[in-house]
């Protein structure tokens, strides 16, 4: 067996342990960004002026900064500020959470815009409130759609997460330059750390899919 080969061979569990840190920061961070994102595009389709004005340079904000230096902005400048004591593992989360919300914010926009005008007026003419119309009319099918972008979005916020290893969170990539630095073996390992990612890249992408094709409604489609 090559030194290359033996090194990912005891390195691996190691790195695994690392895809778990990568799974739990990329969950969150696709959490944050849907909890966050469905008021935003909703804010930005139906609210005012101002309301929709403010959202959209909220998303050309954190679309426009790169997650490296979003990440240092908020882990050495903004904690450091107000003394707020983050751990570099939460202040990721909240960061790829942040960026993440901007991304899927334009995935529902466009979603729902996306859906007749006259459903909404059909529901306002029985009676129900705008709130009403876009919780149970407007939502449900916007969400249906959005699944396949959530497939690119959760492919982005993958391969971003690999930034935090620059904060000192123990994932996929911080535990790849350790091993590597001390065996000197980096290419084998971070071809490793380069397949992990391909595997988890293919398991969400599935999963996302085997969602769309469950929630899918026979008949209706887009």
């Amino acid at each position: 067996m090559t030194p290359g080969i033996q090194a990912v061979v005891d390195a691996l569990p190691y790195l695994l342990q690392g895809s778990l840190v990568t799974i739990v920061v990329v969950a969150g961070a696709m959490l944050f960004g849907f909890f966050l994102g469905i008021p935003l595009a909703v804010g930005q389709v139906f609210g005012s002026t101002r309301v929709s004005r403010f959202i959209s340079i909220y998303v050309w904000f954190f679309r426009g900064i790169p997650i490296l230096v979003l990440l240092f902005l908020f882990y050495f400048g903004l904690c450091s500020l107000l003394n707020i004591n983050l751990s570099a593992f939460t202040v990721a989360i909240v960061v790829l959470g942040l960026c993440s919300s901007a991304y899927q914010s334009q995935i529902f926009r466009g979603a729902i815009q996306s859906l007749p005008r006259g459903q909404m007026m059909a529901a306002r003419a029985l009676g129900m409130s705008e709130t009403k119309a876009i919780v149970f009319i407007v939502l449900p099918q916007a969400l249906r759609l959005s699944i396949s972008g959530w497939s690119n979005e959760y492919s982005i916020i993958l391969k971003d997460s690999a930034i935090t290893y620059a904060l000192g969170v123990t994932e996929i990539m911080a535990r790849t330059h350790f091993v590597a630095t001390r065996t000197y073996q980096h290419l084998s390992l971070y071809l490793a750390a380069g397949a992990l990612y391909l595997v988890l890249t293919y398991l969400g992408t599935r999963g996302l899919q085997v969602l769309e094709e469950r929630l899918r409604i026979p008949g209706y489609h887009h």
